[in-house]
């Protein structure tokens, strides 16, 4: 079964809440609420998130001091932030936005079917990447001497490789389309730039996965860095 990713909502307004919750409910993942910025910093210390949607407004901590928190914690400075506001004070503010590290930012009212095809995107890219994870854990215990945990306990290290290279190959084929997606529809560059980067990896665990291959010298390979 594979495992939903979360999204973090936080807006100071329940009924904004309540918007976000509907508009993002199709995309069948795991959405968390947070009524202020302190209650979205202690979300984050516990649990992984593919995306935040973030309220500019909010009394208190707003969302750019929330975000600035965000940022600079190792945990979670790569969990892309969508801004959301209510109010345009003009390019100084949405500059503001940005240089706060937000991926996007969106003025209330928003459409909501342009809101849910961003959230997805990121959705899909943090799938992308749990999933390279998990190959490249399988690739490092081969990569030890053979250590095979579950079910693989028992499998001969060449069929253990097709395994992996069948599961690479699955990751591969999706990136790939995701990729081809995103130029189709002009999506934002830090979108783009996050498939590139997951692509990257992809190539690079692609490499060490061959380098096992019998006659291949397969004792210096390297896996790539995961972060």
């Amino acid at each position: 079964m594979v495992q939903k990713a979360k999204i973090l909502l936080v807006d100071d307004r329940p009924e904004n809440l309540l918007a976000l919750e509907a508009i993002l409910s199709a995309l069948d993942q795991t959405l968390v609420r947070a009524s202020s910025g302190e209650e979205a910093l202690k979300a984050l210390l516990t649990d992984d998130f593919a995306v935040i949607l973030l309220d500019v407004q909010m009394p208190g901590m707003d969302g750019f001091e929330t975000a600035a928190h965000i940022k600079r914690r190792e945990r979670t400075r790569d969990i892309p932030i969508i801004f959301l506001t209510a109010i345009n004070h003009g390019p100084h503010h949405t500059f503001r936005g940005y240089a706060a590290g937000a991926v996007d930012y969106i003025s209330k009212p928003f459409d909501p079917w342009v809101l849910r095809a961003k959230v997805s995107v990121f959705v899909e890219l943090y799938m992308k990447n749990c999933q390279l994870r998990e190959q490249a854990a399988l690739l490092r215990l081969q990569l030890e001497g053979g250590g095979h945990a579950g079910a693989d306990h028992e499998k001969e290290p060449a069929g253990l490789l097709a395994e992996l290279s069948a599961r690479l190959a699955a990751v591969e084929e999706q990136a790939e389309a995701l990729s081809k997606q995103l130029d189709d529809e002009s999506a934002d560059a830090a979108a783009v730039a996050t498939a590139a980067h997951l692509e990257r990896k992809l190539t690079g665990l692609r490499r060490a996965l061959d380098a096992l291959e019998p006659g291949t010298g397969g004792s210096t390979a390297v896996l790539p860095s995961q972060s």
